[in-house]
């Protein structure tokens, strides 16, 4: 049997147009930095999954040094302006999992959605395992033009060294590809793109399955709401995915669980399924329609 544990390794807040913006461009970012609402204190989850086939676990959450002077650069107006932490050191993956009676030698597996500073910040308790992340947000995030996008790269420990996902050329219901990480194929890795452009989310399938989602959504409100992150460089590519989220959830019962929302926990205590039909903006039918089309053009295409 499949177990699957959330850890909160600490919390975050962040100005509200962060969480759901209100226009793009330069003046959504501005928000971001000035809007005066806050967002209440937000976990960082990072996902256990218990599976027969050894440890799976999806993100690795924060770490206490952020607390550190320094650590953050302070020249960066997010780290100034936009983001406030509490990260305790009893709060990080490793103990956490150790609590767990979980050792880092049991990890099979270990997955970046993406590699922001709260959902790889704690790494260093990910030594031995294979960790995969998407090529192309490993390339984003790193040198001095990571850091400029607020990436942390030089905060990566310096053993680290990454699987690159590779998604098959088949949709997996919604999503336009899957990468399975057990041999019975029930654990998957999906591209969500959205947040940031090689995002992706982890599906474990069950009666109800999963989605370990990190950033696609801040809660699953937002989600159903339509409402876009003010991360988000391409709103239609974040919307796409939103549509994807909610066809699979339309042909499956599914249980929603991004990272920084405070239901989540609860939702996979309860098995509380996504309900596609609580979103007005979603036509299930136009929305088929639209992800059926790039599918098949690629495919003809043999891309």
């Amino acid at each position: 049997m499949t177990t699957v544990h959330a850890l909160s390794t600490g919390l975050v807040q962040v100005r509200r147009p962060q969480m759901a913006s209100r226009r793009g461009g330069p003046g959504g970012l501005a928000d971001m930095l000035l809007d005066p609402e806050w967002s209440g204190w937000l976990p960082i989850h990072v996902w256990v999954i218990e599976h027969d086939e050894g440890i799976i676990v999806v993100d690795t959450g924060e770490t206490a040094r952020v607390h550190d002077r320094g650590y953050h650069p302070r020249w960066h107006p997010f780290y100034r302006r936009a983001a406030r932490f509490s990260v305790r050191p009893e709060e990080e993956l490793g103990p956490q999992l150790r609590a767990l009676g979980i050792a880092s030698r049991d990890i099979r597996h270990v997955v970046l959605t993406h590699l922001h500073t709260d959902h790889a910040g704690g790494l260093a308790h990910a030594i031995g395992s294979r960790v995969w992340v998407s090529r192309g947000e490993y390339e984003r995030a790193g040198g001095m033009s990571g850091r400029i996008q607020g990436y942390l790269p030089h905060r990566w420990p310096k053993w680290w060294q990454p699987d690159f996902v590779r998604f098959d050329r088949q949709p997996f219901g919604a999503f336009e590809g899957a990468m399975p990480l057990t041999a019975r194929g029930d654990v998957l890795i999906v591209p969500t793109p959205g947040h940031t452009p090689h995002h992706v989310s982890v599906l474990v399938l069950g009666d109800p399955s999963l989605l370990l989602a990190g950033d696609t959504s801040y809660n699953q409100q937002l989600l159903l709401a339509g409402a876009i992150d003010g991360v988000s460089p391409d709103r239609h590519v974040t919307h796409r995915t939103h549509a994807r989220i909610l066809a699979f959830a339309h042909e499956r019962p599914l249980v929603y669980l991004p990272s920084h929302d405070p239901e989540a926990a609860a939702r996979l205590a309860d098995r509380s399924v996504l309900d596609a039909r609580l979103a007005a903006w979603f036509d299930r039918d136009a929305e088929r329609s639209a992800i059926a089309s790039p599918l098949a053009s690629a495919a003809a295409s043999g891309s």
